[in-house]
């Protein structure tokens, strides 16, 4: 090979084999946590209240965004089917587009970078005041007692905010259509439930579940492994929130092409 290529590929080969490595340990993390949401014991109280940080305190900032989606979205619709004439397709634009994608992404991409922050910093901020090691000195696993419930308290929590996100994003594009586009109520309502599908909805919270999975694990993964004080609590916090957002939008194409491509 010629000498002055070497240069060239050696940082690919690099970034390349620490891809590599990344994706090993955060398998190996996930499996382990797995096998851990599975098997006694179980603290069922902390599971509610990763539930309640999860699910109810993301309510507000949720169904802001869904609202102002449906809204933004019937009236965009409307702007353009208006030059083909075609105006009444807009509530079938409306109840698939928030049932099938924006739903999921934009609840899951809102509690991303509310609850992976958080899990990130505060399970970062154990690990280096050594907390993490007192669990262990205590005999108590901290798989069981810190990523546990929080993946168990997503996978179950993030399916019901993105199914209040969908009523609320389609009732956003409902009051847009009725108070200023000019439709029918009655038949704006009827073209909806006529449109809609049971496929729609539930893509939409299967999708939601992996989402709630994949924010919770790399909330947990890097705080878990932060390191270097304030400073690398700082950087797992960053990590887990831009990580959770690239994988939500992976998996988005992926479970869409599952469902849907023919």
């Amino acid at each position: 090979m010629p000498e002055p290529v070497v240069p060239v590929l050696q940082p690919l080969g690099r970034a390349f084999l620490a891809f590599l490595a990344v994706t090993g340990r955060l398998t190996l993390f996930a499996g382990r946590s797995l096998s851990h949401c599975f098997r006694p014991p179980f603290y069922g109280r902390l599971i509610g209240r990763q539930v309640m940080e999860i699910g109810y305190y993301s309510l507000p900032v949720v169904g802001l965004t869904a609202i102002f989606t449906g809204m933004v979205l019937a009236l965009q619709s409307h702007t353009g089917f208006a030059r083909f004439s075609a105006e009444s397709a807009v509530p079938n634009v409306v109840v698939v587009s928030i049932t099938r994608e924006l739903g999921p992404v934009l609840a899951s991409l809102m509690v991303a970078g509310r609850i992976g922050a958080a899990m990130a910093a505060e399970i970062g901020t154990m690990r280096v005041t050594e907390q993490i090691d007192a669990l262990v000195t205590l005999s108590t696993h901290p798989f069981k007692y810190l990523v546990a419930p929080r993946l168990i308290a997503g996978i179950l929590t993030l399916p019901v905010l993105v199914l209040v996100a969908d009523i609320i994003g389609i009732f956003g594009g409902y009051l847009v259509s009725i108070y200023k586009l000019g439709f029918n109520p009655t038949t704006y309502i009827k073209n909806t439930l006529d449109f809609l599908t049971f496929e729609d909805v539930f893509s939409g919270l299967v999708k939601a579940a992996v989402f709630g999975f994949i924010i919770t694990l790399m909330g947990c993964y890097h705080g878990y492994n932060s390191k270097g004080g304030a400073q690398g609590v700082g950087q797992a916090t960053t990590n887990a929130v831009v990580s959770a957002s690239i994988l939500i939008l992976s998996f988005n194409y992926i479970i869409t092409e599952l469902f849907f491509a023919r």
